[in-house]
């Protein structure tokens, strides 16, 4: 039997790391559009996220100083919905490993 309709992009879990603070201006302003601790998707033109097997290594390098830190769970399949789309795609200093980036807004 053959599968029909679209692929499913949301066949795991993915993160986006945040501050309760960064969340709330978010909310507020009705969009989410920070791309990593201290960048816009204007900034950078994505939104990094990561798999929960890649968290402790962003955790470590990114956000170690960080008490007061939340883990989004990202809907990839509503973020293609909303035309934000998504790619995997390596880092600079892991060409070996391959992150999630959103070319949009969260949804």
């Amino acid at each position: 039997m053959r599968p029909s309709g679209r692929l499913t992009l949301a066949c795991m879990n993915v993160l986006h790391l945040t501050t309760p603070a960064d969340l709330a201006a978010a909310r507020a302003a009705g969009e989410y559009r920070l791309s990593s601790r201290g960048l816009t998707l204007e900034d950078v033109g994505f939104i990094h996220l990561c798999t929960p097997a890649q968290l402790p290594g962003v955790v470590s390098r990114f956000y170690a100083d960080v008490e007061d830190l939340l883990a989004l769970v990202v809907d990839l399949d509503a973020c293609e919905a909303a035309g934000s789309p998504v790619r995997w795609e390596p880092a600079p200093d892991a060409a070996h490993e391959l992150f999630p980036h959103v070319y949009g807004p969260l949804p």
